[in-house]
């Protein structure tokens, strides 16, 4: 479940920006373990030579996997990813619990009983499928008063964590050649903790765990399948480089796609909204207020758009647009955060 990594920074050759007259796009990274996302975001940055570079969700050093990299104008996209669903395989631990609640954390309590088996483990954790109200880890990202929180936990100041409501949508329990340890799949709601996941299944089991290893299998539309690993990158050619680019659309995948005649792809390029009612082929889809769509004419995608209601009448609002002039007229465009949505796992 985890992986090396052994390349220099300073050996990947620099050139021109890869992105320099396109949108930019996605690259689906395999993130080995011991690197920060922030590391990756530096390594993405050097590969296609270009300082907008951002993710989709932050992985922590100990984790590997799917990590979604956003290069060139892509980045713009990262604040509508925060909610995507994620997938991961953790190898939950018991009979121990530490202060970060992950395996490179101190040890601050050990559990001497017999530890359960998996059917008890499994009991427990299906009591956490649905929504459920998680307190975040001390070290975690998450800002307080201008500090991250694992900051502060390096300097033995706990504060409290405010719950946060997530949501688990699968989760499935299988036992490994160790009496305590066992996988676990999980399909979650962006933001959720799998650490803290991990320790709150040991709590309820009244013998404590944590989490050994964790290893992201896909977020959003995007699966391990079709993730690279850097050492795969950098022996790559620029031309080859640019085929891994995948479109910004990809992360618009559960929208519907509204196809534009020239005349409306026109006005809803220059920022226009358009009326439901005159496109014939959408307009008895069923759309309500605040439904986000894909936008494209014969070109391709080109927006991110929004139903909102005028006069009565619902219209769709372009609020992002995805091509690459550097301006347009009505729609905004100024890049998003280009460090992720800061969420841990």
């Amino acid at each position: 479940m985890s992986s090396k990594f052994s390349i220099p920074y300073k050996s990947i050759r620099n050139g021109p920006d890869l992105t320099a007259g396109s949108g930019g796009g996605i690259v689906v990274l395999d993130k080995p373990e011991g690197l920060t996302s922030m590391d990756c975001v530096n390594y993405v940055r050097r590969l296609y030579r270009t300082q907008q570079v951002g993710h989709t969700g932050t992985l922590d050093p100990l984790a590997t996997g799917v990590l979604v990299m956003l290069v060139g104008r892509a980045v713009k996209v990262c604040e509508y990813t925060s909610g995507e669903r994620k997938r991961y395989l953790a190898r939950l631990r018991l009979g121990i619990k530490t202060d970060s609640d992950d395996i490179s954390g101190e040890i601050i309590s050990s559990y001497d009983g017999d530890l359960p088996g998996i059917g008890g483990v499994r009991a427990a954790a299906e009591k956490f499928l649905g929504e459920y109200d998680q307190i975040p880890p001390m070290y975690s990202a998450i800002s307080h008063k201008g500090k991250r929180l694992y900051e502060l936990a390096r300097e033995g100041i706990e504060i409290e964590r405010r719950p946060r409501r997530v949501e688990v949508y699968k989760i499935s329990v299988n036992p490994t050649d160790s009496p305590s340890d066992f996988d676990i799949d999980i399909l979650c709601s962006g933001g959720t903790y799998i650490r803290t996941l991990c320790g709150d299944i040991g709590e309820a089991l009244g013998c404590g765990g944590t989490m050994a290893a964790l290893r992201r299998t896909g977020a959003g539309s995007f699966g391990i399948d079709e993730a690279d690993t850097i050492e795969a990158l950098v022996t790559m050619t620029d031309e080859e480089l640019k085929s891994k680019l995948k479109p910004v659309e990809r992360v618009f995948d559960d929208l519907e796609n509204i196809i534009l005649p020239d005349f409306f792809g026109s006005l809803a390029r220059h920022g226009n909204s358009i009326y439901l009612k005159k496109l014939s082929r959408y307009k008895n889809r069923g759309f309500a207020v605040g439904d986000r769509v894909r936008m494209s004419d014969k070109s391709g995608f080109f927006a991110l758009g929004e139903l909102r209601m005028r006069e009565n009448e619902l219209v769709i609002k372009p609020i992002k647009a995805f091509w690459t002039s550097e301006t347009q007229d009505g729609i905004e465009t100024k890049p998003a955060n280009d460090k992720g949505d800061g969420q841990n796992e």
